[in-house]
């Protein structure tokens, strides 16, 4: 699971799996502090209890060789340091053990909008196969290469493309411990340098963020990038040409992918040197793999329209089932269109063919009758040369159904203020057109964010309706939507 879980999300997992053992690190250090993670441990272990799973051993990492770093206790019969337990098994022979290409390769839970974290069952050859294939073809990667994607490994990206596709092509790959903006702006560029990293993959709010903490930094460095990637959500054009333009440098080839959890690998993607990009648009569905947009009743939409991403054959490394839970797997993804995969996420193909992926179906407003993408508004803003960050929502209106709701963080000198908020809905409304005019502007010090850098937009529409926040076991900073929560009365127009 992903490191940045609470000890009782972790819980929750372990108890829904039926996991006995929990392996852990003492501690780490993140954003110039020290975390002391085995405590989470020991909380996981209770969380798991109350739903009736006994974890019997918890396997303790070190940190620091011969140097415990956690305030919580080892529990005798329970916790062991791994350090210790490998010295019985030094040099000791272990046989591979054959296994069927249907045999489980893993677990990875992804959340749903409503209920529990869904454990998504992936198989060890289609997956194997077809995660090997996408590192090569569209992550262009070689066994010379140095290879650095900044995901956690907890999440699907980290292991399909940090540890499975890579280890197979006997790449060489980075990884880093705590976050790329600390202890200042231009770490990530330093390391990239001092490595040779020659493909970079990363994710739109990790390029966001990284923009707004040193738009300039890129340019101080002696690296090349033959090769990055972006993952996890739409990217807005304007972000797109300053990854191209500074990070890469206006050299290094730009692959937006398309893909989730449950498709276990890349679906949707330019090929690298062959494809010609647009920025913003993940451009077209790998082939064989059978990406179709279509309408509310499943048919085809002609192109220059939007609809709903759905997916009409099967492909090697689709998940193969919600773990213990049939019944919502069928119903998640199968139900709404029968014999298509539903993605859950809106898209368009403009009148090249192109594919746009525009966030989840719930993140596309029907304003007044209008349907508008969350990225559109989001790009527009993001356009302005005040605006860091932006996330927008559908917040529920009487008169329009629903009313559009932008969160914006600001550029570094620029301050808030009431002229700047009429000059941003303005600046929408000349970008897209007058529909898409924000009705709520809030100006925020920072956006909700998972550990893994995503914005949170459940939160944010809890926010904007004045709803009990959801599940908040994975955000960051939880001091953000407070200050958030706080300011929301001061958005409206």
């Amino acid at each position: 699971v992903f490191g940045g879980f609470s000890g009782e999300a972790c819980g929750l997992r372990a108890a829904d799996s039926g996991s006995r053992v929990l392996i852990y690190v003492d501690g780490y250090h993140r954003n110039g502090r020290w975390v002391d993670h085995k405590a989470s441990a020991d909380i996981a272990v209770e969380a798991a209890k109350k739903e009736g799973q006994v974890i019997d051993k918890v396997l303790v990492w070190k940190r620091y060789h011969h140097k415990y770093t956690s305030d919580a206790p080892m529990i005798m019969e329970r916790d062991f340091f791994i350090d210790d337990i490998l010295k019985d098994y030094r040099n000791a022979v272990v046989p591979p053990v054959s296994m069927d290409a249907e045999d489980p390769i893993f677990l990875m839970y992804t959340s749903g909008t409503t209920g529990k974290p869904k454990g998504c069952q992936h198989r060890t050859g289609g997956y194997l196969a077809y995660v090997t294939g996408t590192a090569k073809y569209y992550q262009d990667i070689h066994p010379e290469d140095v290879y650095w994607c900044m995901a956690d490994i907890g999440w699907i990206t980290g292991h399909s493309y940090i540890v499975y596709g890579p280890l197979a092509l006997a790449a060489t790959s980075v990884i880093y411990e705590g976050v790329p903006q600390f202890p200042d702006a231009g770490r990530p560029w330093r390391i990239a340098e001092r490595l040779d990293v020659n493909i970079f993959h990363t994710s739109p709010t990790a390029i966001r963020m990284l923009r707004k903490a040193g738009a300039e930094e890129p340019k101080k460095h002696n690296y090349r990038f033959k090769h990055m990637t972006t993952v996890g959500e739409p990217i807005e054009p304007e972000v797109w040409r300053w990854y191209h333009e500074v990070v890469g440098k206006g050299e290094a080839v730009i692959v937006d992918t398309w893909w989730q959890t449950e498709t276990g690998s890349i679906l949707i993607s330019p090929l690298p040197g062959v494809t010609t990009t647009k920025p913003g648009s993940a451009t077209f569905p790998l082939p064989g793999s059978g990406a179709e947009i279509g309408d509310g009743a499943g048919n085809p939409v002609p192109e220059g329209g939007g609809g709903y991403l759905v997916l009409t054959r099967p492909w090697p490394s689709m998940l193969r089932g919600i773990y213990g839970d049939p019944d919502r797997y069928r119903e998640t993804y199968w139900s709404r269109f029968p014999g298509m995969y539903f993605a859950g996420d809106g898209a368009k193909r403009d009148a090249d063919g192109y594919f746009w992926l525009l966030g989840r179906v719930d993140d596309v407003m029907n304003i007044a009758g209008h349907r508008l993408s969350t990225i559109e508004v989001e790009s527009a803003l993001v356009d302005h040369p005040s605006v860091a960050e932006a996330a927008v929502v559908g917040k529920t209106d009487d008169l329009t159904g629903q009313a559009i709701f932008a969160f914006v963080t600001l550029k570094a000198g620029q301050a808030p203020s009431d002229a700047l908020a009429v000059q941003l809905r303005e600046h929408v409304a000349y970008v897209i057109g007058p529909i898409a005019r924000p009705k709520f502007l809030l100006f925020a010090p920072d956006l909700p964010k998972t550990r893994s850098g995503k914005i949170m937009r459940r939160l944010l529409r809890d926010i904007a309706d004045g709803r009990t926040l959801g599940d908040t076991s994975t955000l960051a900073d939880a001091a953000v939507v407070d200050a958030i929560r706080e300011r929301s009365g001061q958005a409206e127009d």
